[in-house]
């Protein structure tokens, strides 16, 4: 599905958000139209690999990171399963990859040579809980790798990550709770955005760095 495809769908969702409650209403004012993209060349192997970089980190320190690995294969946009299976340990861990992570890309790269990773024509065709289950089964692969998977390179439109801190501290504020909410806590205050919940984590990623819409916010 291309970005202009997507359009009419972002455009209902905003407006069922709009409709639910006034916070909603003034956030989605605050921030204008949903920009959320897909990466729509982009197969799961590399979303995987690629999401691995971002895991626990700043999106800058992460971006860097990956593009520090690109940079070892001129020409291409992102190494072949096989290139990333023969790269040193050490190459991966100058490129800024913890030990951790680099054990972790080595897994994802050994499966997809297998062909234990679908293609993503194949993907498309399976609903989400099956890919959670497949790729979960990675080494190093939990939930919150996967569903950064379905919203940014399959466009799922129902997806709540529940488990990222930017989610939830942008629900904190979007709700006037004093403390965190908890995933379980989250996914209940988001319910009513089904079946946009993948929008509304957009729109909540952005509560969280709007620093000027948190302060009014609070004076309310």
């Amino acid at each position: 599905m291309s970005q202009h495809d997507i359009a009419p769908l972002l455009a209902t969702a905003q407006a069922h958000l709009a409709g639910l409650d006034p916070r909603w209403k003034r956030l989605i004012d605050r921030v204008g139209d949903c920009r959320l993209t897909t990466e729509q060349n982009r197969s799961p192997f590399e979303a995987l690999s690629r999401a691995v970089a971002f895991q626990q980190l700043h999106g800058k320190a992460a971006s860097a990171i990956v593009g520090r690995l690109v940079e070892r294969f001129p020409g291409q946009t992102f190494p072949t399963p096989a290139q990333l299976a023969a790269l040193a340990d050490e190459e991966l861990r100058r490129c800024g990859f913890s030990a951790r992570k680099a054990a972790t890309l080595k897994a994802i790269a050994d499966a997809a040579v297998k062909g234990q990773i679908p293609t993503r024509d194949a993907a498309v065709a399976m609903d989400d809980e099956a890919l959670i289950e497949r790729f979960t089964a990675l080494k190093g692969i939990g939930r919150w790798t996967v569903e950064m998977l379905l919203i940014h390179t399959l466009g799922r439109a129902d997806i709540l990550p529940v488990d990222d801190f930017g989610v939830r501290d942008g629900a904190r504020y979007l709700f006037a709770w004093q403390r965190m909410p908890t995933p379980t806590e989250t996914r209940r205050l988001c319910e009513p955005c089904r079946p946009y919940r993948s929008v509304a984590s957009w729109y909540l990623w952005r509560c969280n760095e709007l620093s000027d819409y948190r302060r009014l916010e609070r004076a309310k």
